[in-house]
């Protein structure tokens, strides 16, 4: 038996797998919500953030896993962000509103958040995904939006809101200091360009895509010269083209 198996004990009566946490994972999951600054009214809906659906398809019925949360987050983190950037940015366009907010809640971002609060240790993966599926952005950045999404489910707006303007905070702070987040694939140009003769040529590949219609997950290359200098994951292509025009800057060293 996994140390995941061990973490829930035999169901009993009527009750789901995803019911009967045991003391143990509760106590990992109230540790969490000390990290997160939440009180939650149900752990059930934090462990379903954390449950990768290769993990709930083990059992028989499936358990809920974190997708339908990770949507829900997903509009929630939006609408935080964009609700902070109203507030405290009034001379702000419309268009550079939406650019400042796709830079904040980028991909990079919410990988790194992930990794700081440690929920790639404490999500659950199947055999398809154990381990390494605790280290890719893909599922860390899911992840993350989950929990928002749990969070806002468990404790409503005010909660959530407050929740994602503490979280990210630092990520408000440096758009006061250096402004409107850069349009990647022009600084890329831009340095390519820059050289001489510019003969190096920037091209942009795509990788692959996953996901249900309504919430695709992207992943782009981009070329220099035909060799892959950064990759990027995204919600859109356009969005996983400017992480990976970003990888390519912090590889050719313009960026850190």
């Amino acid at each position: 038996m996994t140390i995941d198996e061990k973490i829930f004990e035999a169901p009993e009566g009527d009750y789901g797998i995803e019911e009967t946490l045991t003391k143990t994972r509760r106590a990992a999951l109230a540790e969490l919500t000390q990290e997160l600054g939440v009180k939650f009214k149900r752990l059930e809906t934090l462990n379903t953030a954390l449950t990768h659906k290769s993990y709930a398809k083990e059992f028989e019925p499936p358990l809920k896993h974190n997708e339908r949360l990770e949507f829900l987050g997903d509009a929630v983190l939006g609408l935080a962000a964009a609700t902070y950037l109203f507030e405290h940015f009034p001379n702000l366009k419309e268009g550079e509103l939406t650019k400042t907010r796709s830079g904040i809640v980028r991909q990079s971002t919410l990988t790194r958040v992930a990794k700081e609060i440690g929920l790639g240790e404490l999500m659950l993966f199947g055999t398809t995904e154990y381990p390494w599926g605790r280290d890719r952005d893909s599922n860390l950045e899911d992840c993350l939006e989950a929990v928002i999404g749990a969070i806002y489910f468990d404790q409503g707006w005010e909660t959530a809101r407050d929740y994602v303007f503490r979280q990210f905070k630092d990520e408000f702070e440096r758009v006061k200091v250096t402004g409107i987040p850069k349009d990647y694939k022009s600084k890329l140009q831009e340095v390519i360009q820059g050289n001489q003769p510019p003969l190096r040529k920037v091209s942009y590949i795509d990788l692959s895509d996953s996901g249900p219609d309504h919430m695709k997950t992207f992943e782009c290359a981009a070329l220099i010269d035909g060799e892959i200098y950064g990759r990027g994951v995204g919600r859109s292509k356009k969005a996983a083209e400017q992480e990976a025009a970003r990888e390519a800057l912090i590889e050719l060293g313009e960026l850190q």
